[in-house]
């Protein structure tokens, strides 16, 4: 009887790890068509801390009742379908990860297993609500052309400014919002979700990241405007479109997330060099 529950237990393991594959591959499949790499990259992140979460949880109740696990079934089957067919679903199309998730949890748990995929489902709601972000992006290009400029300033240039215009001597640019800083600042602060569920940090520091963040990105992307009217200003239009959209575009959102990953390293030092102090203060 053991033998048997135990080869049922991990034929049902197998089937959810094939969907769970499946589900991970499609929903991949959707990010990569719309052909923005640092979105892909995110999503794939992600999905590896998720699979980071489950692997350390020592036992998941793997049982779902009738009801349950149609649910599951028809949640999945609308990700298949929407997938295969590639359906215009408007605003759905930004829920594909939240719905894999809850389908796959119900199917495996059931409604009261729910609860021990909570950290999980949190991460998902996040892809959803950042996808969110960047379809409703709050404009900040005054404030972004207003900081290019003052950066141009202090570091030499003749410039002057009239809304979102940038005028340099010899050439201008207008700052619209694909140059806002949202994007890199929407990429920081998934980062900082990614870093509050992985690392055991203080409450108050759960408020400052996000912060730092916002600020990083927003500096960040104020010298990139910044860039982009010199070389406009000196004509060199192979440039301006590598920086602007070829990978060159890329490169500030790298430097941004290393600058983001330098304060938390040293916030993570800092934490663990207070609690060897406070061990040795303790001890004597």
């Amino acid at each position: 009887m053991q033998n048997m529950l135990f080869t049922s237990l991990k034929t049902v393991e197998l089937w959810l790890l094939g969907i769970s594959g499946s589900l991970i591959a499609i929903n991949l499949t959707i990010v990569a068509r719309k052909d923005e790499p640092t979105n892909f990259y995110v999503n794939v992140l992600f999905l590896v801390v998720i699979y980071l979460l489950l692997k350390e949880k020592n036992k998941l109740n793997l049982q779902s009742g009738l009801f349950s696990s149609l649910t599951g079934v028809l949640f999945i089957a609308f990700i298949f379908i929407i997938s295969l067919f590639k359906i215009n679903i408007g605003i759905l199309s930004l829920f594909p990860p939240l719905i894999s998730g809850v389908g796959l949890a119900l199917l495996a748990s059931g409604y009261r297993g729910l609860k021990q995929y909570n950290q999980e489902l949190l991460l998902l709601s996040f892809l959803t609500i950042r996808n969110l972000f960047r379809m409703f992006q709050i404009d900040t290009t005054l404030l972004t052309a207003k900081l290019s400029t003052a950066i141009l300033w202090y570091t030499g240039f003749k410039v002057t400014r009239s809304g979102i215009t940038i005028s340099l001597p010899t050439g201008t640019i207008e700052v619209y919002s694909g140059c806002s800083g949202i994007e890199i600042i929407i990429d920081l602060l998934s980062l900082v979700v990614l870093f509050i569920f992985m690392f055991d940090i203080k409450f108050h520091q759960k408020f400052i990241l996000p912060t730092v963040a916002i600020m990083i990105g927003f500096i960040v992307n104020g010298f990139r405007v910044s860039l982009m009217a010199i070389l406009v200003a000196q004509g060199d239009k192979q440039a301006f479109k590598y920086w602007h959209s070829g990978d060159g575009s890329l490169i500030f959102s790298m430097i941004a997330s290393l600058f983001l990953c330098f304060f938390f390293w040293f916030m993570l030092s800092s934490n663990e060099q207070e609690n060897k102090n406070n061990n040795t203060n303790y001890s004597n």
